[in-house]
């Protein structure tokens, strides 16, 4: 299995995207040691699409071209239930122990993904009530995949 980000935009200089550099080399170094052959980051373009239901569908159908086949879909929006750090590391590992090909974590642009990928998502996760800007959001999911990979190893950095 594998475990793929697909992100709406792409991060600018600054200090986000050093923070999620830094968590992404992480989980990347760690992946393997629970049975996740590698770590991907897609980015796909924001939609120059004037209506924000256009823009929604056409990055839908950008970031299904971009989901590997015969993965599960976790789509992160604030309509979303909100997991503890342990129920999604335990999602990660089922998902790699049904033989899933691959865990694709989903990122919507600033207008949020439509309705038609939060129906096909496995599951629907957010991280609070309020909202969040989506460079924020990139570094907390990949915060948050990096936590789910160390308590599976039983790595002290989850402490809990």
């Amino acid at each position: 299995m594998r475990i793929v980000l697909i992100c709406v935009g792409r991060l600018k200089k600054g200090p986000e995207r050093e923070l999620f550099a830094r968590y992404f080399k992480r989980l990347t170094e760690t992946a393997r040691d629970v049975g996740v052959a590698r770590v991907e980051l897609r980015e796909v373009d924001e939609s120059p699409a004037r209506r924000t239901d256009d823009r929604r569908d056409e990055e839908a159908a950008a970031i299904v071209a971009a989901m590997p086949s015969g993965c599960a879909l976790i789509a992160l929006d604030e309509r979303g239930s909100s997991l503890t750090s342990e129920e999604w590391a335990a999602d990660i590992a089922k998902a790699r122990d049904t033989a899933q090909t691959a865990y694709a974590v989903v990122i919507g642009g600033p207008d949020g993904l439509s309705a038609s990928l939060r129906a096909k998502a496995r599951r629907v996760v957010s991280f609070g009530a309020v909202t969040w800007p989506h460079q924020l959001v990139r570094v907390m999911a990949g915060e948050q995949l990096y936590r789910a990979v160390s308590i599976l190893l039983g790595h002290p950095y989850h402490r809990s």
